[in-house]
């Protein structure tokens, strides 16, 4: 699995599916088009200022509501690599490596790490690094059949690969 490295959004606790892609842009599907959309309710700039690899790093309970698959879509295909967070929605949480999307628990790097911040991190090990600060943080690993889904870009892809 390919490593992660890019700049921080950071955003607080119980950002929900509805802020992650507002209801009203869930008549498409095409990832593009949500991507457009992300974040936009929270930061109207998420948009503008995400770039290819970006990371997002959230507190609490990131991706709760409603369990539409549109929300962890909409984060990737807008270029976020991973998202890191003290806590998850558990329908989130599955819904992003159905579709691919790295995300990791770390309580103690979703409190420090700082909007801005240059982060790099090791999925093998689920080693995040602040390059900005230099601090280093220990998330929990993916485990070895959690790689492959994520490596074939989701599940249905793992599936049809296997």
């Amino acid at each position: 699995m390919k490593d992660a490295k890019g700049f921080v959004h950071k955003f607080g606790d119980n950002i929900d599916t509805d802020v992650i892609i507002p209801a009203r842009y869930l008549n498409s599907s095409d990832p593009a088009e949500l991507a457009k959309h992300c974040m936009e309710d929270i930061d109207t700039e998420f948009v503008n200022k995400v770039n290819e690899g970006d990371i997002i790093v959230a507190n609490k309970n990131f991706g709760c509501g409603s369990s539409r698959e549109h929300a962890p879509i909409a984060i990737k295909a807008s270029g976020v690599s991973c998202v890191i967070a003290e806590t998850f929605a558990r329908i989130f949480y599955r819904n992003s490596i159905n579709i691919g999307l790295p995300i990791i628990e770390c309580p103690e790097a979703a409190k420090e790490i700082k909007e801005g911040d240059e982060v790099a991190i090791n999925f093998d090990t689920g080693m995040i690094s602040d390059l900005t600060t230099g601090k280093e943080y220990k998330g929990q690993a993916f485990p070895p059949f959690m790689q492959k889904i994520i490596d074939s870009e989701g599940l249905v892809n793992y599936i049809n690969n296997k």
